[in-house]
């Protein structure tokens, strides 16, 4: 059940024009001839995959890829001449089930080749596939050995359409780590003999390590929801979710005293503390708590930052107001948790995190709605 505004603790704004305009400019950025993808997975990373995926189609894309047959489904409901692969690939016996809602398998093992073959024989169709390489992340693909034999035998890929070859980078959020380079000599080395067929190497950090990388398509994922791609440059995309989550009580607390459970910050002086209807059960990782051996994440209010003291609970979260002017914050006062004041990226540094898990994690509790994000406040 959708939360009422007036009954949640807080609300979620999802701007759809910001991801779009994100993927407008990571669709400049590369070769001419690229087509430029969307990946949507984990309900587009938290922002809802249906309605990210008609506003995506809506800039111009027209491919996209899911983790799941089931969250392929749901984009096809919603936009049913789009193109949507399924990077979990075939499991076993559903090969009926993704061909009839026109979803093209991403296939990782010899065995996903044979089993969509051999339906694809007897259905005396070809139904399109992709062909996933491992290059060096060693998680789901063929070993370029496999893939070498898989295309030496016709009776099996002769029975479908190869729609797409294609990799994924282990580090590339790192663009000197040397495993870049071996991954794309590698898939090159691969894919050379079969290169009128389309290849598709680049996420989103590939799309920023250069045109080497970029292939024929380019499946850009976090940098899409205003997530930074590289570790190393500043990140040039728009934020696409604010959560702003509501006070429910200010007290004071005199200097010595402790906040929350376990008492693990201890307060330095005479304290006025908000406590707040957002916690752990709503996306806020308790990792980013304070304590006073290591400060903890914040939030903004009414252009003022302001630093989380103790731990994160369950339900609610305390921030230190006492430097906020008298009458910005009462009980009732929407504090942004996220959004144009406060980068994904940095509440995941507090939580020894990264801001894909922020973002894929926000709770359901929250009021959702969809509307344009307001500029960041200076401060």
């Amino acid at each position: 059940m959708r939360a009422s505004e007036n009954l949640a603790g807080g609300r979620l704004t999802i701007d759809r024009d910001a991801i779009a305009a994100n993927w407008s400019l990571l669709k400049g950025l590369l070769k001419p001839g690229t087509t430029c993808a969307a990946t949507i997975k984990a309900d587009a990373y938290g922002t809802g995959a249906t309605s990210t995926a008609q506003r995506l189609w809506e800039a111009g894309c027209t491919t996209f890829f899911v983790a799941l047959p089931e969250e392929g489904a749901l984009v096809r409901s919603a936009l049913p001449d789009a193109t949507v692969y399924i990077l979990g690939g075939l499991f076993p016996g559903t090969a009926s089930d993704l061909a009839g809602a026109n979803l093209i398998p991403v296939l990782n093992s010899v065995a996903e080749v044979r089993e969509w073959a051999g339906f694809c024989k007897a259905e005396s169709r070809a139904f399109p596939a992709a062909l996933q390489l491992n290059t060096g992340m060693n998680r789901l693909g063929m070993d370029p050995e496999d893939f070498a034999d898989v295309m030496a035998q016709k009776e099996l890929t002769g029975s479908f359409d190869i729609a797409l070859l294609m990799t994924h980078l282990a580090c590339g959020s790192d663009p000197e780590h040397p495993l870049n380079r071996q991954q794309l000599n590698t898939f090159v080395a691969a894919t050379q003999p079969f290169s009128t067929l389309p290849r598709s190497m680049a996420n989103s950090a590939g799309v920023f390590l250069g045109p080497d990388y970029h292939f024929d398509l380019a499946r850009p994922g976090i940098s899409l929801y205003g997530g930074k791609a590289l570790d190393t440059a500043p990140n040039i995309m728009s934020p696409v979710a604010m959560v702003e989550a509501r006070v429910m009580q200010i007290r004071n607390v005199p200097k010595g005293q402790t906040i929350g459970y376990g008492g693990a910050e201890t307060v330095t002086r005479d304290s006025k503390i908000a406590l707040v209807a957002a916690g752990y059960a709503d996306g806020l990782h308790r990792r980013a708590g304070s304590s006073d051996d290591r400060p903890g994440g914040f939030g903004v209010i009414e252009g003022h930052k302001v630093p989380l003291i103790g731990r994160v609970s369950m339900d609610m979260i305390a921030l230190d107001v006492t430097d906020v002017p008298v009458g910005a914050v009462t009980r009732g006062s929407l504090v942004e948790m996220l959004g144009p004041n406060v980068a994904a990226s940095d509440l995941a540094a507090y939580a020894e995190t990264i801001d894909y898990e922020y973002l894929t994690g926000l709770g359901r509790r929250y009021h959702r709605r969809y509307a344009a994000l307001p500029a960041p406040q200076e401060r």
